[in-house]
């Protein structure tokens, strides 16, 4: 006789795994009035790129003990705060003007995406998942950023309430960051704002936050990976940016398009976005398998991988416009 315990299969979440490649390399983030400034704006963009994605490929050979890295190139065109032209005029002149600077772009997708994709609302389901950093004295008096649409990385000023008879006025304090050192970097990021009607409109930090989520393998809705490239197999890209996928592989060959690390190539206007996307992500409670299975993995290949997901993250900040 043996002691057997039987369980419901469908009582034990699944958590879907993902390929990782060693480096996401992103090769740039802009926005319709990029593309609106015409070709030679797009071959300055990858002109400055160029020579920093190569630095981003020979550094990331060097954590991988000698070993080829996988890494993929991705871009990502904004299609959420404003439309201009169509992907069938887009696409084709944004991959030559890559292919001019010697660059390739493996995946492109679409920032729509990163707030919903095809049936899943993936900007809501991250949302549910952010998990604010109380700052060391705190007593709650703040409302949760599920309420407000703002989020902190410490204590904000408090407000100055008009004084009762025969009283002092409060004395203004300063914010304070959490985790400063000596001196305080406060921020505070409007993750998005809601009109009269209702629709929200999530901000560019806080897509930008999930973007990152995704090139990283860590996106999960019920077990399930969001945003996975769908293969490019037309002949042409298509004219309106509903009918183009999320994400696209364009490089059948391409490694995989989420990895342990990501690096991104922009020009230094988004230096503030990303800081933001750094305050985020540093309160964003990612799912445990997934995490569970990037660690697994990368300790089978001998690949040394943050602990903190933000600092998985890292930019190369171009001069320019």
């Amino acid at each position: 006789m043996t002691d057997a315990v039987f369980r419901e299969t469908t009582a034990e979440p699944r958590t879907q795994a993902v390929p990782l490649s060693h480096l996401s390399l992103e090769l740039g983030h802009l926005y319709m009035e990029d593309f609106e400034a015409g070709p030679q704006h797009l071959r300055r963009h990858f002109a400055q790129v160029r020579p920093w994605a190569d630095a981003a490929r020979a550094a990331a050979a060097t954590q991988t003990g000698g070993k080829r890295p996988r890494i993929s190139t991705c871009f990502l065109i904004d299609d959420y705060f404003t439309r201009f032209s169509s992907p069938a005029e887009l696409v084709p002149l944004l991959l030559a003007e890559a292919d001019r600077a010697g660059l390739a772009v493996d995946y492109l997708a679409r920032e729509s995406g990163c707030a919903v994709a095809g049936k899943v609302p993936v900007a809501e389901a991250v949302a549910g998942r952010l998990v604010e950093e109380p700052p060391p004295g705190s007593y709650g008096l703040r409302p949760p950023a599920a309420q407000t649409g703002w989020l902190a990385n410490g204590e904000r000023s408090p407000v100055a309430r008009a004084p009762q008879a025969m009283r002092e006025a409060a004395v203004w304090q300063p914010p304070k960051e959490t985790a400063s050192r000596r001196h305080s970097v406060f921020l505070d990021v409007e993750l998005w704002s809601d009109a009269p009607d209702g629709q929200r409109t999530w901000s560019c930090p806080f897509l930008a936050a999930v973007w990152q989520l995704s090139r990283l393998g860590l996106l999960r809705t019920e077990g399930e990976a969001v945003l996975t490239p769908q293969p490019h197999t037309a002949d042409g890209f298509p004219e309106d940016w509903d009918e183009l996928p999320p994400l696209l592989r364009l490089n059948p060959r391409a490694d995989p398009f989420a990895a342990y690390r990501t690096c991104s190539v922009v020009p230094n206007r988004f230096l503030p976005v990303e800081h933001a996307v750094r305050v985020i992500l540093d309160q964003t409670e990612v799912d445990p398998e997934a995490l569970g299975q990037a660690a697994r993995r990368s300790a089978g290949e001998k690949v040394t991988v943050p602990d903190s997901v933000a600092d998985r993250v890292s930019y190369v900040f171009y001069a320019g416009p």
